[in-house]
């Protein structure tokens, strides 16, 4: 047996068995709704098309956030790897703003922005942008200088090191802050929608709090979920893509 088919094996005895455990704790006593009445749930939602409508807004504001998170980072990661100067210039803020957690900035960003689209792929563009940067920034500067030494002795110049030598090395570490940002994008986002938003996972589940409709929040929780790992796994595609030179252990 192949080490990915035991791998598949073992993911789907882990989902069926944390299945089968969520099952036999709302069966005794504990207060949750069993899986079949948050299926009955989701399918309620769904054809209402309420369901649809959340994953959407929910989707939009994390693949927003998320892209332009990533797509500024990469860049800002690069030059501080690559540059003394931008290092010194820019790290000072990263690690500040890296400490405050971006939801504490959500009130300040609401009283600025309003409460629209805007302020939630804000915040949720701080926290993708945080994770990768330092990512990148720890990719680059952790190239091997032989490789780098060696391009030299052999006449390329700086650009040519760089893009053949240095974005090749640091891609591995560029998606892995990727991975991350996404956990964080999602994770922010869930907490900007219990503000000010009319549409959306997060807002489904506060209104399902206020009501103690648990089946609609597990709806949310499992929905969340599957949307994230989805998103990862093909993170995690790209990934195995983008990096398949390298020697796996």
């Amino acid at each position: 047996m192949g080490t990915r088919t035991k791998l598949l094996i073992l993911n789907a005895v882990s989902i069926i068995g944390g299945i089968a455990i969520w099952w036999l704790l709302a069966l005794n006593g504990f207060q949750l709704p069993t899986p079949p009445e948050v299926v009955e749930k989701a399918v309620q939602l769904w054809n209402a098309g309420i369901l649809q409508e959340d994953i959407l807004a929910s989707l939009g504001r994390v693949l927003a956030g998320f892209l332009l998170g990533s797509a500024a980072a990469i860049p800002v990661g690069f030059l501080m790897g690559w540059y003394t100067v931008a290092r010194g210039l820019f790290e000072p803020w990263i690690q500040f703003f890296r400490t405050i957690p971006p939801l504490a900035l959500l009130p300040l960003v609401l009283v600025l922005l309003g409460i629209g689209e805007i302020p939630k792929i804000v915040v949720i563009f701080l926290a993708a942008f945080l994770a990768c940067v330092i990512s990148t920034y720890q990719g680059v500067v952790s190239v091997d200088r032989t490789l780098i030494n060696a391009a030299r002795v052999l006449g390329a110049k700086d650009g040519t090191i760089f893009a053949r030598v240095v974005v090749p090395a640091s891609t591995p570490f560029i998606l892995v802050g990727m991975r991350v940002g996404l956990g964080s994008a999602w994770a922010t986002l869930v907490a900007a929608e219990l503000l000010a938003a009319q549409a959306g996972l997060g807002r489904r589940m506060q209104e399902a709090q206020i009501y103690y409709d648990l089946a609609t929040i597990f709806v949310g929780i499992v929905l969340i979920g599957i949307l994230g790992l989805v998103m990862d796994r093909l993170l995690l595609f790209a990934e195995t893509k983008l990096t398949g030179w390298q020697e796996r252990r």
